[in-house]
């Protein structure tokens, strides 16, 4: 597809849409908000609204699935830079660390989003029971985050499943249909082979999954390369070309972005200095964390958490839809 190609396909998709999040805006509008978030009731289920601009910011991002009802966002993934709006979705089929930025937002125009975590166990059995094998697609192509065609019918489904807070009774029925409803449209849709490939065990984007997993519950350790290999079931030069094709990192990049992230929250949420925060995460030198959370972020960690601190609390969220 060109890029003219391209563009009229997000400006065709915008228009037929239109209606849509217009309805799930009227819905939006008359929830409770606290703040940039909504808790709804429905298992898995993230609303966001930011009226500025806000980031960029350090999230972990889980499989999940997220639209963009009003607004554009940037995240940036290892090496890659993935930008989506209203006419994409953005699609995570491995939890990573990302950095995310929203340019623009405002009281008039807030940018609001949706996210539903996705459940591994059900899309197998979807996968399963539908004969939804996957295809022949190389797995080096296949990258553990993608942006996707945000058509009607996902839109809408997330309309019903979003209405339920009006009728939570009718949420340990319904919402578990809708979103099995959602999970179908990804797998049967143009990152199908993604999803089915990440989901099914035995295959190499499975077993780089485990490997992610491991780090993230580890990432304090030392990263011996042999042992994560071991854990993956794969061998060592194996792991280190599917893992920077399915995460655009090597699994030492990946251990620093943890790290990184998680020092930043414990200097949030426990007001740590930054070398007593780099050394609760692994680091021996704070002086190299220091040096490496400039490189990621832009500014020294002391400075960037300040102005965290000092602005408004969308720069203190998540990954924000």
């Amino acid at each position: 597809m060109t890029m003219s190609e391209a563009i009229s396909q997000r400006q065709r998709l915008r228009e037929e849409t239109a209606p849509l999040r217009a309805r799930i805006l009227d819905e939006l509008a008359q929830l409770p908000w606290d703040g940039l978030r909504y808790g709804h009731a429905v298992p898995g289920l993230s609303l966001y609204r930011v009226v500025e601009p806000a980031g960029p910011f350090s999230a972990v991002y889980e499989p999940s699935l997220s639209l963009i009802i009003q607004g554009s966002k940037r995240v940036h993934v290892g090496s890659q830079t993935l930008v989506y709006d209203e006419s994409c979705f953005f699609l995570t089929a491995l939890g990573l660390p990302a950095t995310g930025q929203i340019c623009e937002a405002s009281l008039d125009e807030p940018y609001v989003a949706a996210s539903l975590r996705l459940d591994l166990e059900k899309l197998r059995r979807i996968i399963a029971d539908h004969d939804l094998h996957p295809t022949d697609t190389p797995e080096r192509d296949l990258v553990g985050v993608a942006v996707g065609a945000a058509t009607p019918l996902l839109f809408d489904a997330f309309l019903r499943l979003i209405s339920l807070a009006n009728a939570p009774g009718d949420i340990p029925f319904l919402a578990n249909h809708i979103h099995n409803e959602i999970l179908y449209r990804l797998l049967t849709g143009e990152q199908g082979a993604r999803l089915r490939r990440f989901a099914l065990a035995g295959t190499n984007s499975n077993r780089v999954a485990r490997a992610v997993a491991w780090l993230k519950e580890n990432y304090t350790r030392p990263l011996r390369v042999e042992e994560l290999a071991e854990i993956a079931n794969m061998g060592v030069s194996t792991l280190h070309h599917h893992f920077r094709a399915m995460t655009a990192m090597s699994p030492l990049q990946f251990q620093k972005h943890l790290r990184l992230h998680h020092a930043g929250e414990l200097m949030l949420s426990q007001s740590l200095d930054a070398a007593t925060a780099a050394l609760r995460v692994g680091y021996e030198s704070p002086t190299q964390f220091s040096r490496e959370y400039r490189r990621a972020f832009g500014h020294p960690p002391l400075r960037d958490i300040k102005a965290i601190l000092n602005s408004n609390d969308a720069a203190k969220g998540d990954s924000i839809g």
